[in-house]
């Protein structure tokens, strides 16, 4: 399977509600306000957000005075050329991340996110670019974390630091990034807490972590990665809020795209935030996360060829 395919295969519950949607509501070759209202409401009801989705609105307006459509398909086509060219500015390769040796990045979200998994894929993805992963478990409030991201040290073949439940995270992130420097690691990726429910000792906490990285090198973190989960919807927008005010985020992860129906979220995160997207994943194997493509995304959300 190729990626277009893989990514199509992903956002299929986001296309299949979208497509059919644009179908029904373009089924007239006539456009009037009411069908682009329509579209409007199908495009935020897809998580798009409202700007985004009244800026793709006014780009149909035209079809009013200039011409008629000749079928929703076409609809689709211009849809899709349209989110691409909007989403590109946000596309980053993953590997463009690896610019100084060893990059160390932070990994934060809040817990459920599937953080820790999206670690380890994202190790993998880095291994099998021929690179040397070293794993930190800074996320010592919850035991499960560190055992679950030992799993993954395991499956990847990559070394991990750790310390027992309970510990002091930045003692975990100092020694991880300690570790890299000292032994020719090419990325070292630090696994933090994400319980939001206490944000004053959750920004201590970074706090002390960024601290005593710059303690090794003023230019660590070199990376600050932020997942987010889909499923949550416009949810996901508040985490990126309240954790850019704990944190510089330099890039995002989006999980369980193949679990909602609602994708156009990535759209509304990037109106708002401005972030890039490094990856989006899309299925629980381990090879399911996929550098962020916004040219197959906008093909793969909407179904165009």
């Amino acid at each position: 399977m190729g990626l277009l395919d893989k990514f199509k295969a992903g956002l299929s519950r986001s296309s299949q509600n979208l497509s059919s949607g644009i179908k029904n509501i373009f089924s007239k070759k006539t456009i009037d306000d009411s069908i682009l209202d329509q579209f409007e409401e199908l495009l935020i009801s897809a998580d798009t957000g409202i700007e985004t989705a009244t800026e793709l609105k006014k780009e149909f307006e035209k079809f009013k005075i200039d011409k008629n459509i000749q079928s929703a398909n076409e609809v689709i086509e211009i849809l899709s050329k349209k989110v691409s060219e909007f989403l590109l500015p946000y596309q980053k390769d993953l590997l463009s991340l690896y610019s100084t040796k060893p990059t160390i990045m932070i990994i934060s979200g809040v817990n459920g996110v599937g953080k820790t998994t999206t670690i380890g894929k994202l190790g993998k993805f880095f291994k099998d670019q021929n690179k040397k992963v070293l794993l930190g478990a800074a996320d010592t409030f919850r035991a499960a974390a560190i055992d679950q991201l030992e799993l993954w040290s395991k499956k990847i073949s990559s070394e991990i630091i750790k310390s027992e439940p309970g510990s002091d995270p930045a003692s975990v992130a100092y020694k991880t990034a300690a570790f890299a420097k000292e032994n020719n690691i090419d990325i070292a990726m630090i696994d933090t807490a994400g319980r939001m429910q206490n944000k004053k000792n959750l920004m201590d906490e970074y706090k002390k972590i960024f601290n005593v990285l710059k303690k090794i090198d003023p230019e660590y973190p070199n990376e600050t990665i932020l997942i987010l989960d889909a499923t949550t919807g416009q949810n996901a927008l508040n985490q990126v809020e309240e954790f850019s005010k704990i944190q510089k985020i330099t890039g995002l992860v989006i999980t369980k795209l193949d679990s909602t129906a609602k994708g156009g979220i990535v759209l509304a995160i990037c109106k708002k935030f401005k972030l890039p997207i490094l990856a989006v994943g899309m299925g629980e194997k381990e090879d399911d996360l996929h550098p962020f493509n916004a040219d197959m995304f906008a093909k793969s959300l909407l179904q165009s060829s």
